[in-house]
């Protein structure tokens, strides 16, 4: 039988390099001989990517944070059941431009939802469906914004205030420090290759990967 797979993904605000560092990491683990799907929320399929226009176009204001969960539940779905989970199957490895988490610090804590609901609404859903590790690329809020900016000019979460990236960037921290086993933080501050590098071993350390392997 073929070894199911591994889902990593890649949480942070905006301008972390998720990405980036998600193209590093998928060209590393192809170097190493293993299957990769990369791959992003919302969207990934045709009609999550539908959703996720209707999501980050237009003002801030355009959905509340209960509209935005179940959006982004809906996309989520098409995204598992069509993409990640028949990848992960087949023994491939998926890595993801945000994810659950994205949800819960999104919508449950900066849009003061409460986890709560999020995680009952995402269990009701998925069941216990969890990424194995995810990388949580960490940058001042500030920093972020400013990168994003400079790129593209900000869609509809990038032109929340500045507290609310805030909260976004302390719901990420939280989640880290109370989910330490699947979690890994990475300050998304200093180069490129030095961010991964550090990606490379986190993967290393979580999955028991020799040196030979990706890095």
């Amino acid at each position: 039988m073929t070894a199911r797979g591994r889902l990593i993904t890649f949480e942070g605000g905006e301008g972390a390099g998720k990405s980036t560092q998600i193209r590093h990491l998928a060209a590393a683990l192809r170097a190493a001989g293993l299957e990769v799907v990369a791959t992003r929320e919302p969207g990934g399929t045709p009609g999550a990517e539908a959703i996720r226009a209707l999501l980050v176009d237009g003002p801030p204001s355009r959905w509340s944070p209960l509209a935005e969960t179940l959006l982004l539940l809906a996309a989520r779905h098409d995204h598992v059941t069509r993409v990640i989970e028949p990848a992960l199957a087949a023994g491939r490895w998926v890595l993801c431009d945000r994810f659950m988490d994205s949800t819960r610090v999104y919508q449950g804590v900066a849009g003061a939802l409460g986890l709560a609901l999020i995680e009952q609404l995402h269990r009701l859903v998925f069941g216990e469906f969890c990424p194995d590790l995810t990388v949580i690329l960490d940058l001042p809020a500030p920093v972020g914004l400013a990168r994003r900016r400079a790129d593209a000019g900000g869609d509809r979460f990038e032109r929340m205030d500045p507290a609310y990236h805030e909260r976004v960037r302390a719901g990420f921290l939280a989640i880290a420090q109370a989910e330490p086993e699947r979690c890994r933080v990475i300050e998304a501050g200093p180069s490129e290759a030095v961010v991964a590098s550090r990606v490379r071993a986190a993967v290393r350390e979580r999955f028991g990967l020799d040196r030979a392997d990706p890095g």
